[in-house]
């Protein structure tokens, strides 16, 4: 085990930690499950090539925090699985199968749809593992990434927060790093409100229009494969460039850190409301804040999808999921700029300290237990092989 696994390690988890290994098939996964004094973990599984378990203990702790700030009965878990998600469909069904079978173990936790996994990967797990959020309708599910949970809630704190920098959201500038099922659904909320897409990003590439882009004509592009770098209706930039793009908003809805301290010089936007996890280094986001550059903390603007996932996970229904969404995350987001302002503090010092005096709240009243394990055969080992 590495020494850097453990820099999380402190009062609140984790509690657990499991790597999944099954060589016949490819599967190397891991699970952290961080806190459970609130309740069941609940947390997605992400599936890329170069996650990490730094990167799988950074989420984890996000969602123990993003759960207690939103006042949900959940704590906060995280899995990654170390593959390409465009693999071919039957060996991806095999690998989620596989995943499912290894993560079973752990009754404390309830995987959720996250980057690379989707409501039809959330079916295979519960078909093999019995528990999951984000199914598809069809078996009762709240389908989150489909109804666009998350983003909703990005735009209502950003609604929140454009009054603590003096502008309105109709005739704003948006820019959008990563289009999928956070970034397009943002996209056009934010239109709904009259806002202008000015740029947007994916893997591939960037693409700009000063004028505003067609949202309904590139989301019609990548929902059907295309690529962002191949979209004809704007100016084609570099995929790094959409972070120092003229706009107003800027929303990071993809992988991590894509904002840190060597590029947050570059950044134009006044505003930036995260729609995916640790998408901004926290150096970065205290220098920003010396810029005068507003961060919304990531765990407190996008926990529109957990929200939704716990909704479900309660037997509520999609009708409740909305109205739930909006209370919680303005009401989140006006009190951790309350606290900035009245403790002159960072938004996220706020934002932590907010969520840290819930889930101790919620310790009291729970037999847990601070210490965490590893399951593993001896410390050293990273892996360890899963039937």
């Amino acid at each position: 085990m590495t020494t850097s696994a453990f820099r999380f390690c402190d009062d609140l988890g984790p509690k657990t930690i499991l790597h999944m290994y099954e060589p016949a098939i490819g599967l190397k996964a891991i699970a952290v499950v961080d806190n459970t004094a609130a309740g069941t973990a609940i947390g997605g599984v992400r599936m890329a090539p170069d996650v990490s378990l730094d990167e799988c203990f950074r989420l984890a702790r996000g969602m123990t925090l993003k759960n207690a700030a939103a006042g949900l009965p959940h704590g906060g878990g995280k899995s990654v699985i170390f593959a390409d998600p465009t693999m071919e469909p039957s060996s991806k069904e095999q690998l989620i199968r596989a995943f499912a079978r290894s993560v079973k173990q752990l009754t404390d936790y309830v995987p959720g749809p996250d980057m690379g996994t989707n409501e039809a990967a959330m079916a295979l797990v519960r078909d093999e593992g019995g528990r999951s959020i984000g199914l598809p309708k069809v078996l009762g599910g709240i389908p989150l990434d489909e109804i666009g949970a998350t983003a909703y809630g990005v735009v209502a704190s950003a609604d929140v927060a454009k009054d603590q920098l003096g502008i309105d959201l109709k005739g704003a500038r948006i820019a959008m790093q990563g289009f999928g099922a956070v970034g397009k659904h943002a996209a056009r909320f934010f239109a709904e409100h009259g806002s202008i897409l000015v740029a947007a990003a994916d893997y591939s590439g960037a693409v700009h229009d000063a004028e505003g882009l067609d949202i309904v004509a590139l989301t019609r592009h990548v929902e059907a494969g295309g690529r962002i770098a191949d979209f004809e209706g704007g100016e084609r930039l570099q995929r790094e460039a959409i972070v120092s793009v003229d706009c107003d908003i800027l929303v990071p809805a993809a992988r991590p850190d894509v904002i840190r301290a060597d590029n947050q010089a570059t950044v134009k936007a006044k505003l930036i409301v995260p729609g995916a996890n640790i998408g901004i280094t926290e150096r970065a986001e205290a220098m920003l804040h010396r810029r005068g550059v507003l961060c919304i903390p990531d765990f407190i603007a996008n926990a529109g999808g957990v929200i939704c996932g716990a909704v479900e996970f309660a037997g509520g229904t999609e009708a409740q999921v909305f109205p739930l969404i909006d209370e919680k995350i303005r009401g989140n987001t006006a009190e951790v700029l309350e606290r900035m302002k009245h403790e002159r503090i960072l938004p996220r010092e706020a934002a932590v300290t907010m969520a840290r005096e819930r889930l101790e709240e919620a310790m009291k009243y729970r037999r847990f237990s601070s210490g965490w394990s590893v399951q593993a055969p001896r410390p050293d080992v990273e892996l360890r092989a899963v039937s």
